[in-house]
């Protein structure tokens, strides 16, 4: 691709990249739409399913499926991306999405009737991504694994002008496999992060960005603002489903150097803040003081008394993630009403 030989690191930052002349004027539309109504709509309230989900065993694909029906996340005849969060080459830990988690949910869209289901990952830290799939599992339990993955690192890309952007970045360039997507499913894994707090649906959509365009580990996000950039991500997708694996997670040090904690959940919703300010709820994290879930959403989106919980509740499933002490202060307070602790 001859643009992004003619661009330095420093075009990719402030420069002001210009939108593709042809193609995307729906994309920068609905880019405008999305910015323009969360700066100016009325919150609506959101609903978030809770499921409990004690390990990773055959029952996992009828409560990734069951997840699917209770949003109602419309499926027949879509063209789905699947985006599980591929981080490190170690194999039975808890860094990566489990790919059972993602092997259900491909399963259920399938059985939905979708158009195509596809599964894709840029990792940030790794240029062998068809590896480290295969180190996380996926080769082993996904059938046609190769067949069905697109490496979003390495796939061809459109810039993107970002409306309205909370971070430096003027524009993006972004693989066409995710822009050209119905539907957009984030599938995290439910994990402390060492410099925004917690790492779940939203965050895991760096891994859209291209680290042949941006490098490894995609420095030009960081020097933007991580809690920014989050925010213009998850404003350039308006058609996105967030399915959090929280079966196994990580406190401590995460996302990478944390410890196993286990919560016994599946998340899922339609609206991700929604559903981010939810798993911080279990994880009794105040999502009210996460800069990327305040910054992405208008006042009292995020509250608990705006998000209808079905499934489960947040009382009896919550578990007390430990995080570093610099994050001590994202504590949700006992008047919270976040009760039922579990860890």
């Amino acid at each position: 691709m001859p643009e992004k030989q003619k661009l330095s690191r420093r075009d990719l930052l402030v420069g002001g990249v210009a939108v593709a002349a042809a193609g995307f004027g729906a994309v920068a539309a609905v880019s405008s739409r999305v910015s323009s109504s969360r700066s100016l709509a009325i919150p609506k309230p959101s609903q978030v399913a809770i499921l409990r989900c004690e390990s990773y065993r055959q029952s996992i694909y009828e409560t990734v499926s069951q997840a699917v029906d209770l949003c109602r996340v419309p499926v027949a005849g879509k063209n789905i991306v699947l985006k599980p969060n591929l981080v490190e080459f170690e194999p039975n830990s808890v860094i990566n999405t489990n790919p059972m988690v993602v092997h259900a949910a491909l399963e259920a869209f399938r059985a939905r009737g979708a158009a195509s289901v596809r599964i894709a990952e840029g990792p940030g830290h790794r240029r062998n991504t068809l590896d480290l799939a295969d180190a996380a599992g996926y080769f082993e339990l996904i059938p046609g694994f190769e067949d069905l993955f697109t490496d979003l690192n390495l796939d061809d890309v459109k810039s993107v002008k970002l409306i309205q952007p909370k971070s430096k970045l003027k524009a993006l360039y972004l693989p066409h496999t995710v822009l050209g997507a119905d539907l957009l499913v984030s599938i995290p894994k439910l994990k402390t992060h060492h410099w925004v707090g917690a790492t779940l649906s939203m965050k895991n959509l760096f891994g859209v960005v291209p680290g042949g365009v941006y490098g490894w580990p995609k420095n030009p996000l960081h020097w933007a603002g991580i809690p920014e950039t989050i925010v213009d991500l998850h404003n350039i997708f308006p058609r996105q489903f967030a399915l959090v694996d929280g079966v196994v997670g990580m406190e401590g040090n995460g996302p990478i150097q944390g410890t196993p904690k286990t919560a016994g959940v599946i998340v899922a919703g339609n609206n991700m803040p929604a559903v981010d300010a939810t798993c911080c709820r279990l994880m009794q994290i105040d999502p009210e003081k996460v800069s990327y879930l305040t910054g992405s959403t208008v006042p009292g989106e995020i509250a608990a008394n705006n998000i209808r919980q079905i499934g489960e509740t947040i009382d009896g499933n919550s578990t007390r993630f430990a995080l570093i002490k610099d994050w001590q202060d994202l504590r949700l307070e006992p008047s919270s009403g976040v009760t039922g602790n579990r860890g």
